[in-house]
């Protein structure tokens, strides 16, 4: 069962879980995890994905109740238009208090859509929440040092924020596409779990139809209390 956040005739809001699929795909046949089907049998109503959450990523993620409100937030959600989008990440390193990396992006080799541009404005803003280190030898170093960051989207290129974090030299920590795989493993094997640590928090946006604003909030799961405590032990 998926933890609904809103339903209404028009729209599906959801908490994805942390290592679901959005839909099937034969790019990961082994996966049985979907929240598209999983959502639609649940509401007993076809769903169509607004937007997309890679499957390690958890947190706020919208289908629509008809095609047509699919289109519609959907274009929104590629401009960023009308939208105000929180995540929540571990990263490594220390990064400033904050900042707006302003990076454009090459479009990723498997998006075939002809309509798209090859290389996309893209700008996300970050504001630091904490620091820490973990006893995991870096090369030289005996420890590892690691940020709790918000990260604010302005646009929504595909796998932007992963991507962002990574050119300036902040990898989000279980990102084995865009991060540092040594690095991953050790901090798996210190916590004794495998993530992506990177949480769709909250969606601010009108609704497509009555216009009214929308807030929608997806707490942390309990493991994000790990990096907490770490600084408090």
């Amino acid at each position: 069962m998926l933890d609904i956040l809103y339903l209404d005739d028009y729209l599906a809001i959801v908490h994805k879980p942390a290592g679901w699929l959005v839909h099937r795909t034969p790019l990961d046949k082994g996966e049985t995890r979907f929240v598209l089907q999983t959502l639609r049998d649940q509401i007993g109503h076809h769903v169509w994905p607004v937007h997309r959450l890679d499957k390690g990523t958890s947190g706020v993620l919208v289908f629509a109740l008809s095609a047509e409100v699919a289109r519609t937030l959907g274009q929104a959600f590629e401009t960023g238009e009308g939208l105000h989008k929180t995540y929540q990440a571990i990263v490594r390193g220390w990064p400033l208090a904050q900042g707006l990396i302003d990076h454009p992006l090459k479009r990723m080799p498997d998006d075939m859509r002809a309509e798209r541009e090859e290389i996309q404005a893209a700008q996300t803003r970050y504001d630091t929440l904490r620091r820490g280190e973990l006893p995991i030898a870096q090369g030289e170093f005996a420890s590892m040092r690691w940020a709790e960051v918000l990260l604010q989207p302005l646009t929504g290129r595909r796998h932007q924020l992963r991507r962002h974090m990574k050119h300036i030299a902040h990898p989000i920590i279980g990102d084995a596409t865009h991060g540092k795989g040594p690095l991953n493993r050790a901090v798996a094997e210190h916590w004794g779990l495998q993530r992506l640590w990177l949480h769709a928090l909250r969606l601010d946006m009108r609704h497509p139809v009555s216009g009214q604003a929308l807030a929608l909030v997806a707490p942390c799961g309990s493991e994000w209390r790990l990096w907490t405590e770490a600084i408090s032990d």
